[in-house]
C-alpha cells in the first residue's frame, strides 16, 4: 500500500514539474528584448478645451483651441467624426504623440465621450526597418500612446482597442524616408 502512494506522489510531482517546464518554454518564446514597461509621454488634456467659456463651441463652432466641434448624431455605424483625420504620425524609433497631432486627438475623444456605444481601434505600424518582434512591439507602443492620449482626453478605456501590425501593412510602398514616414503611424479604426 505504501509502495502505492509513494508512486501516485511522484506521479503527480513529475506531472507538475512536466506542467511548469512546459509553461516556462512558452513564455520565453513570448518574450521580446523590447520593454513594453515605458509608459508613453501624454499631455494631461482632461479639460479638452474644445467649448466655449458656458460650456458651448462659439458662434462659428469652433471651439478655444481651433477645433470645430463634431456632429455626434449624423454618424452610421463605422464611420469616423466628419473633418477630423484619422493617422497619427511618428517619428522613427519613437511612440511619443506629437503635439502637431492634439488637435486630432481632442476631434477623436469629443467625438467618442459623446458616443458612449462607438468603439475604435488603434492600429499601430511601423516602417520596414527592425526586426518583427521589434516592430510588433514598437507598433503596439504606439497604440497604446494613442489610447492613453484618448484617455487622458476623457474617453472611456472599453471604447478603445490597442493593437499592433508591425511592419505587415505598410500604407506606402518603397525603401525611402518618404514611404517609411508615412508608414510609422497608427490609424483609428472605427467598428
Amino acid at each position: 500500500m505504501q509502495v502505492s502512494n509513494a508512486f501516485e506522489f511522484q506521479a503527480r510531482r513529475l506531472t507538475r514539474l512536466a506542467a511548469v517546464a512546459t509553461l516556462s518554454a512558452v513564455l520565453a518564446a513570448c518574450g521580446s528584448s523590447v520593454k513594453l514597461e515605458d509608459a508613453a509621454p501624454v499631455a494631461d488634456r482632461s479639460s479638452n478645451g474644445l467649448a466655449g467659456s458656458n460650456g458651448s463651441a462659439g458662434a462659428n463652432g469652433v471651439g478655444q483651441r481651433g477645433i470645430s466641434g463634431v456632429q455626434a448624431d449624423a454618424f452610421k455605424a463605422g464611420q469616423a467624426p466628419a473633418n477630423v483625420e484619422r493617422v497619427v504620425y511618428f517619428d522613427f524609433d519613437s511612440y511619443a504623440v506629437r503635439p502637431e497631432f492634439n488637435g486630432l486627438i481632442d476631434g477623436h475623444a469629443k467625438f467618442l465621450s459623446g458616443n458612449s456605444q462607438r468603439r475604435v481601434n488603434l492600429e499601430g505600424h511601423t516602417d520596414e526597418r527592425g526586426g518583427r518582434e521589434y516592430n510588433l512591439a514598437l507598433g503596439q507602443k504606439r497604440a497604446e500612446a494613442v489610447r492613453l492620449a484618448l484617455a487622458v482626453s476623457g474617453v472611456s478605456d472599453s471604447q478603445l482597442e490597442a493593437v499592433s501590425f508591425g511592419k505587415e501593412k505598410p500604407a506606402a510602398q518603397g525603401s525611402g524616408e518618404e514611404a517609411w514616414a508615412q508608414n510609422r503611424r497608427v490609424e483609428l479604426t472605427y467598428r
